[in-house]
């Protein structure tokens, strides 16, 4: 059975990595492991050590406290966290899509979408 703690690291792990556009394969590398590994650290099967989990925070160019945030409080009550609403968003592999393909354009463009966007939705 996984702990809550281990499935909440292993979701931050997934999710930076996500947003770098790295693959499992890829941060195994960096951190000398195999890719299967990285697989049951983000599903939780697997407990990260504190050796690893300074190791992948320095391949995802995060603090370890990164992959601790919005971890419940011992009492049952939900945590700040530092990206909000955001981590649901990028748990979804199209928005996350769409946020780096919308970064690749070039800021003009981007700014001229972004208005564009904007007058669609109606929230101007």
């Amino acid at each position: 059975m996984t702990h809550p703690v281990d499935e909440h690291v292993g979701k931050r792990i997934r999710r930076r990595r996500r947003l770098l556009g790295v693959t499992q394969q890829q941060l195994a590398e960096r951190v000398g492991i195999k890719f299967q590994q990285i697989q049951k650290y983000e599903t939780g099967a697997n407990r990260v050590s504190a050796s690893r989990l300074w190791d992948i925070a320095d391949a995802l160019e995060v603090q370890v406290s990164f992959f601790f945030e919005g971890l419940p409080a011992r009492d049952g009550s939900e945590a700040e966290s530092a990206d909000g609403a955001a981590e649901d968003l990028f748990d979804d592999k199209e928005a996350l899509d769409l946020v780096r393909s919308y970064y690749a354009i070039p800021e003009n463009q981007r700014r001229r979408l972004f208005e564009l966007a904007r007058v669609l939705s109606d929230v101007a």
